[in-house]
């Protein structure tokens, strides 16, 4: 059966259009600067560098192995904390971490502001990942649990039911049933239920989390605003004392790769593990744009990469001691 719109429908999808970006085959992480390890002072930084400096080296190793085709395109990346706590300034910060890497043999390629993560160009990204989110009920939910939008509480399952209400041992007390995981390995669950922002002061707080998993996407080269770019790096040239004018990414290397990439690697602390899993638990309900997806999936074909559709499996860590 048709219908009189099928032709007008099919016309507007085909008539979409994404804006493509440029991509390496991998994106490495080395790491994230707060304010903790900023008070460290440049020997601190140094002293981090050194301590993840031979994983980076294997990382790229690793890579040059995968690559079927030609020199592996690889940009390094760190992320800066302006969004939780706000400390120094771009025009000091950035220089300090350049340096420290450069001491000891890493070229940092892009150095990001969390803030961005939130609002980059004027685009609000983390209200715009909010909205690809595509929760994953529990089999046999019945809808009690309100939506995420709702809530700020996304989750990979069922949360074990509240049983505070009643009397004790009272006939109609429920009992208590454990969480469970959708699609559990071996029956065997890992609940994890992540909140994605609160509120203050009457407006949102986005979550680390939420963030990271926002930052994966861009790391990834897969947001888009109306089939635009958004957040494309911003070649250094005089940095500002107030973070708010810095760009949401600056390229503080000319002649690196591209900022985003097939996948990503990222070096991180012991103490991001917890975070981590909750990107990974975010990201396996992102919708990213159909028309987005296939456009890199074509693309990475073309240079002999084959690209597993889910998202998490496009990105891999290793983390290190934090001492």
């Amino acid at each position: 059966m048709s219908y009189p719109w099928s032709v007008d429908v099919k016309e507007a999808v085909a008539e979409r259009r994404a804006a493509s970006t440029p991509l390496s085959h991998l994106s490495i992480e080395l790491g994230h600067l707060y304010l903790k390890e900023f008070k460290e002072g440049p020997e601190g930084l140094e002293r981090y560098f050194e301590r993840i400096s031979p994983w980076v080296e294997a990382a790229t190793s690793i890579l040059r192995r995968r690559t079927p085709r030609g020199r592996p395109r690889i940009s390094t990346c760190f992320l800066v904390d302006d969004y939780f706590t706000r400390f120094s300034s771009p025009a000091e910060v950035l220089p300090q971490l350049v340096k420290a890497a450069d001491a000891q043999g890493l070229t940092i390629d892009y150095i990001a502001r969390e803030s961005g993560c939130a609002v980059a160009d004027g685009v609000p990204l983390a209200d715009l990942v909010l909205d690809r989110i595509v929760p994953d009920p529990a089999p046999g939910s019945t809808g009690v649990r309100p939506p995420v939008t709702v809530t700020g509480w996304l989750s990979n399952g069922q949360r074990s039911p509240d049983t505070s209400s009643g009397q004790a041992m009272s006939a109609t007390t429920r009992q208590w049933d454990p969480p469970t995981e959708n699609g559990a390995m071996n029956s065997h669950s890992i609940f994890v239920d992540v909140q994605l922002w609160d509120v203050r002061e009457g407006k949102r707080k986005w979550s680390c989390p939420y963030l990271a998993a926002v930052w994966q996407l861009l790391r990834l080269g897969l947001i888009r605003y109306d089939g635009a770019v958004v957040a494309a790096p911003v070649l250094a040239d005089q940095l500002p004392d107030d973070w708010d004018l810095l760009p949401a990414i600056v390229q503080v290397n000319a002649d690196a790769d591209a900022f985003s990439a097939y996948s990503t690697f990222s070096v991180l602390g012991n103490r991001f593990l917890p975070v981590e899993q909750a990107v990974r638990t975010i990201l396996q309900q992102v919708n990213v744009e159909q028309v987005v997806t296939d456009q890199v999936k074509a693309r990475g074909a073309r240079e002999g990469l084959v690209l597993p559709d889910e998202l998490w499996q496009r990105i891999e860590y290793l983390f290190v001691a934090d001492r």
